[in-house]
């Protein structure tokens, strides 16, 4: 037996050593928008102590890690300067100064022109950040650690580059390489057929079949008969025997989804199949079975007066998972995004619609206005209504990113937006220079509410600067006759007409639908 003996060199926590698991906390900028879309997803980390040397955002700095673990870059984005911005730590806030003369700056909803003072629990939510017109950035504190370098499963479908989407695949993996029963606990549309999917994909279960099942939407009287089979004469009608879902699920995986719609009659009965892996028929003999179970629910299946078993929820989560919502992970949306993109792109046949680096620079900033939207929006319907809305963009879009009035309607109205509570200055209409008011034109494609935006000014003083402009006008005081012989000039190209009236696209097209047959 090894004696104790005492040392001159006190040995490192074993904790100490997996902070990474007990909450050690970094903070981070991830790279949501690029336009060269394989940097999307690198991260950098900003140093923390307080007192240090003020750390320099720009062009050059700081070197962002990669995913696929390929070489450390800086941004080298053209039209973001070599200083952008400045962070400095005081306390509990970070100091965010952006330089003089350089690229413009939006933090959150807000367009900074000198310095904001950032609350640490505003970190811990996340903050966008643009730079430029080209890229978009998430600020925000999360668990220390580089899962780059840890994540076992990289060819899993589940994606996403942050610690918490790495967890989850190595959750999924353990699980593959066990024949537990699991339980998959999450909100509506994070993903939880997908988890289960990928638990059978890498299990030895893997060639034989997956069965899925919509507890829902089974009658409460006719659940017992549709899990576990019946026999013949059993009932009414019953003509013949018929296998249930445990059956046809036999040697492979039966998923249960909605497991807390299950009725109060049939939970003794599937109590009885997960402890014993035995069913029996309606009308028919015990059988035993070998199955593995999946169950996935949204609801809260423990506590008083629920008509949930606690025996079957307790046999049900003998492995348990439970899936993120998309606003505990905001790091992942540009690579979510993306990819949903690029898929629906090419289903519709339009490999080519999404940016290039080489892709004009109004055609890039659409882009990036459109994912710096898509981050700063609250995502209730987690990455199932991602999924949906980046579909509905490729199907409205054609050169540049379009969203519908019903996407419009979702992201861009009061109270969908994540909020930004930092102090910062703002500007009076009156301390614009002309160049600058140009520019947040160009930039933004005459849409007012994005200019005023970008300017941190009302939309009626944008309005206002229009109509006292000489280089501008609204879509309403064209004239109808310029308006369609600009149409046929255009071959019916809208946004073309609008880019050279220097009018707002969508203010053009409502204008047009009140004038027959300009629209074609």
């Amino acid at each position: 037996m090894r004696t104790p003996t005492d040392s001159e060199v006190t040995l490192p926590s074993i904790i100490a050593s997996m902070a990474g698991n007990y909450g050690g906390q970094e903070l981070v900028l991830t790279v949501i928008f690029h336009p060269d879309s394989s940097r999307i997803g690198q991260r950098a980390v900003v140093p923390q102590q307080s007192g240090n040397a003020p750390w320099v955002l720009g062009r050059r700095s700081p070197m962002f890690d990669h995913p696929d673990n390929q070489s450390p870059a800086p941004l080298n984005d053209p039209y973001v300067s070599r200083k952008a911005l400045q962070f400095t730590l005081r306390g509990k806030r970070l100091v965010v100064r952006r330089f003089d003369a350089s690229s413009r700056c939006r933090l959150g909803s807000t367009e900074l022109y000198d310095s904001v003072e950032i609350e640490w629990e505003q970190l811990r939510v996340g903050l966008p950040v643009m730079l430029g017109h080209s890229i978009v950035l998430l600020l925000r504190v999360g668990r220390s650690g580089s899962p780059f370098a840890t994540d076992r499963v990289a060819d899993s479908p589940l994606r996403g580059s942050s610690a918490c989407m790495v967890d989850i695949r190595e959750q999924v993996a353990r699980a593959g390489e066990s024949d537990l029963d699991v339980l998959v606990r999450g909100e509506t549309g994070t993903g939880k057929e997908l988890v289960a999917t990928a638990i059978h994909s890498a299990s030895r279960r893997a060639t034989e079949p997956m069965v899925s099942v919509n507890m829902a939407a089974i009658p409460s009287d006719l659940a017992a008969a549709a899990l576990f089979g019946s026999a013949r004469g059993a009932f009414t009608g019953a003509h013949q025997a018929a296998s249930g879902y445990f059956e046809q699920a036999e040697g492979g995986t039966l998923f249960l989804d909605e497991i807390g719609d299950a009725s109060l009659d049939v939970q003794p009965q599937l109590l009885r199949a997960l402890q014993e892996r035995e069913i029996q028929a309606v009308g028919g003999p015990i059988r035993q079975l070998d199955v593995r179970v999946i169950s996935a629910t949204d609801a809260a299946l423990d506590g008083q007066g629920g008509d949930f078993k606690a025996a079957l929820r307790h046999r049900l989560g003998a492995c348990e998972i439970l899936l993120p919502a998309l606003r505990e992970h905001p790091e992942d949306i540009g690579e979510l995004l993306l990819y949903f993109l690029q898929n629906s792109a090419a289903e519709t046949g339009r490999p080519d619609l999404l940016p290039k680096v080489d892709s004009a620079a109004t055609d890039i900033a659409a882009w990036a206005i459109l994912f710096y939207a898509f981050l700063s929006y609250q995502w209730p319907g987690n990455v199932r209504e991602l999924a949906n809305f980046a579909q509905q963009v490729v199907m409205a879009s054609e050169a540049r990113p379009v969203m519908n009035e019903v996407l419009q309607a979702a992201i861009l109205s009061p109270g969908s937006l994540s909020s930004f509570s930092g102090r910062v200055r703002r500007r009076r209409m009156q301390d614009i220079d002309d160049a600058t008011f140009d520019r947040a034109m160009h930039e933004n494609d005459c849409e007012v509410p994005r200019v005023a935006q970008q300017l941190s000014v009302s939309r009626a003083a944008v309005y206002r600067r229009i109509e006292s402009s000489p280089r501008y006008c609204l879509a309403s005081e064209i004239p109808p006759q310029e308006l369609q012989r600009l149409m046929a000039e255009h071959a019916g190209d809208s946004a073309s007409v609008a880019r050279h009236l220097r009018v707002s696209h969508n203010s053009l097209r409502s204008r047009l639908r009140k004038l027959p047959g300009a629209l074609g």
